[in-house]
């Protein structure tokens, strides 16, 4: 029989394979129908922007770091304190989650070497100058893989809600500033939250 977890490995490499494909291997003449809508989104996303908006999306696009190991370092200390044994497993769980996807991640951003939006088109302006290439997001990668993970683990409308919340405002966030496009952030996603799935049998 099957592991499930092959399952989700198998869907998670065809979706990323598809948007490579899709993102690299349809263009004709000229800019891809996915580029020319990438582009359109973020010349929209600029125009748009004020003050106040840049100041929320840049504390979201901040908070990842904070989350991603506040999560599992909180879960741990708890486990420690109340000695409690699955909650330190479930801490080992959302860590290894989003440290596999972020190392994937990184990975497929060597390989692929997609520039950030500025750099193929210069009528995006971003609110500042991110470094590395831009696909996949790593942020949107990271903050969906701690949101799925943390999700898993504990299956309650009071977590799953907020999570999911917080991970698609980081990814926003991204494209607001001007330095991931949407399908960046989109494959992000499907990445951290495939990695969560694929790793579910850490999970207690």
């Amino acid at each position: 029989m099957k592991h499930p977890g092959n399952k989700y490995l198998y869907l998670l490499i065809v979706a990323v394979q598809m948007f490579i494909l899709t993102l690299f291997g349809t263009r004709v003449y000229g800019q891809s129908q996915i580029q020319q809508f990438d582009d359109r989104i973020m010349l929209d996303l600029a125009a748009s922007r004020t003050p106040a908006q840049t100041d929320v999306m840049l504390f979201l696009s901040r908070s990842y770091k904070y989350v991603d190991v506040g999560v599992p370092a909180g879960l741990l200390i708890g486990g420690i304190i109340s000695n409690d044994k699955q909650m330190r497993q479930n801490s080992l769980y959302i860590a290894s989650s989003t440290a596999i996807s972020y190392g994937m991640m990184l990975l497929i951003k060597h390989i692929v070497r997609r520039p950030r939006p500025f750099e193929k088109n210069i009528k995006i302006v971003p609110v500042y100058r991110a470094s590395s290439s831009s696909f996949p997001s790593g942020h949107a990668t990271s903050s969906f893989s701690t949101a799925m993970a943390l999700s898993n683990a504990y299956p309650k409308w009071y977590v799953i809600a907020p999570s999911m919340l917080w991970a698609g405002s980081v990814s926003y966030s991204r494209m607001y500033l001007g330095v991931h496009y949407p399908t960046d952030v989109t494959a992000g996603a499907i990445l951290g939250t495939g990695t969560a799935l694929l790793l579910q049998p850490l999970k207690k």
